[in-house]
């Protein structure tokens, strides 16, 4: 099994951590392995997303101290460093995974009498 280099608790920076959750996907990613509250498998989170595109947005969420990742075998896991960043930042994480923008949920269809 083989761990990946992560920034420690301390070196956690609030600006980096809201800059890698500034993007649709990787806020998307944070979501679901909050509401999952367990270790996923990339192709558990992000299965229709290109190998090279999902590898990015791990490495900038994982670089910046969100996630954590470990290998196994020919699997990779990430898990959200949820008490870290509580520790660090209380109430951040959950005022972002909680809070939906419009961009974020589909979009209502307009009632009948409006077309």
């Amino acid at each position: 099994m083989e761990t990946l280099a992560h920034p420690d608790r301390a070196g956690l920076r609030i600006e980096a951590v809201i800059a890698a959750l500034d993007h649709p996907v990787r806020l998307r990613v944070v979501r679901t392995l909050a509401a999952a509250r367990t270790e996923l498998t990339c192709q558990q989170i992000l299965p229709d997303m290109t190998k090279s595109s999902a590898s990015h947005h791990w490495r900038v969420l994982r670089e910046n101290g969100v996630v954590t990742q470990r290998r196994e075998g020919r699997y990779l896991y990430q898990s959200l460093r949820r008490d870290d960043l509580d520790a660090r930042f209380p109430g951040v994480l959950d005022a972002i995974v909680g809070h939906r923008t419009p961009f974020s949920c589909p979009p209502e269809k307009p009632p009948i009498s409006a077309y």
